[in-house]
């Protein structure tokens, strides 16, 4: 997959980028992550890729100019239609199915804002999606694409040691993920449960389900109404409420 970026603040993306699964991922040639500084494609001796609204208000509007010329630029497939991102609060809220969504795609361009708009023809005329982490506003769209490309990068073939280990994930089956213990067996009186240590496979597979069916009633119960339940996991569900 091939990742583009497009920010004022690339350095912002440097600790991220070239660390952990990420940096492992673009070690594997799993992934080609490109951050541009749009601000080089402004077409103005100042520089300048932003200005004052029309009609007047606060703040200051990104110009369509930069980006447009920034993905022009991009070394892209133009006869295949691109996957365009825009960071916005306005936009779809991100979830584990959009991650799963993008995963798919060969090619994802990220375009970060940083003052109090964009021209609104980059929304019409440019970009293909919007995304928002969620119901608050950040400073610019820089934390939001860190966010999403290490969500969607580590869904990728081979990226993560193990498949299971994402397949599992909270969200990943509609559920929260069952609780995890590691050893030793007794810490300070608090014990591991009994049927983990039992080597009954069987037994610890529905243990992990009904432990995510009960984590995820308690605490986003919203989640459960999407979910195909079979008879057992309502039956699990029932004696809960029932208590």
């Amino acid at each position: 997959m091939n990742i583009h970026i497009l920010s004022l603040f690339p350095e912002m993306f440097e600790g991220v980028f070239n660390t952990s699964i990420l940096k492992k991922a673009q070690e594997k040639n799993e992934v080609m992550l490109n951050v541009v500084n749009f601000r080089d494609f402004s077409g103005n001796k100042h520089h300048q890729v932003d200005d004052y609204p029309y009609g007047g208000g606060a703040g200051m509007v990104l110009k369509p100019e930069p980006l447009f010329n920034a993905i022009d630029s991009l070394t892209t497939n133009k006869e295949q239609k691109r996957r365009i991102v825009l960071l916005c609060p306005q936009g779809e809220r991100f979830t584990q199915k959009k991650a799963e969504e993008l995963a798919k795609e060969k090619e994802l361009i990220f375009v970060c804002g940083h003052y109090e708009g964009y021209d609104e023809r980059i929304r019409e005329h440019l970009v293909t999606d919007e995304i928002s982490l969620g119901d608050f506003v950040l400073t610019g769209g820089e934390l939001a694409a860190m966010t999403i490309v290490d969500s969607v990068v580590r869904l990728l073939p081979n990226v993560l040691g193990n498949a299971e280990s994402h397949e599992k994930d909270s969200f990943s089956t509609g559920l929260l993920e069952h609780p995890h213990y590691t050893r030793p067996v007794e810490y300070r009186g608090y014990k591991v449960p009994d049927v983990l240590l039992s080597g009954n496979h069987a037994e610890i597979e529905k243990w992990r389900r009904e432990q995510s069916l009960k984590r995820t009633l308690e605490r986003r119960p919203e989640l459960l109404e999407s979910i195909d339940l079979n008879k057992q996991d309502q039956e699990f569900i029932n004696k809960i409420n029932e208590q």
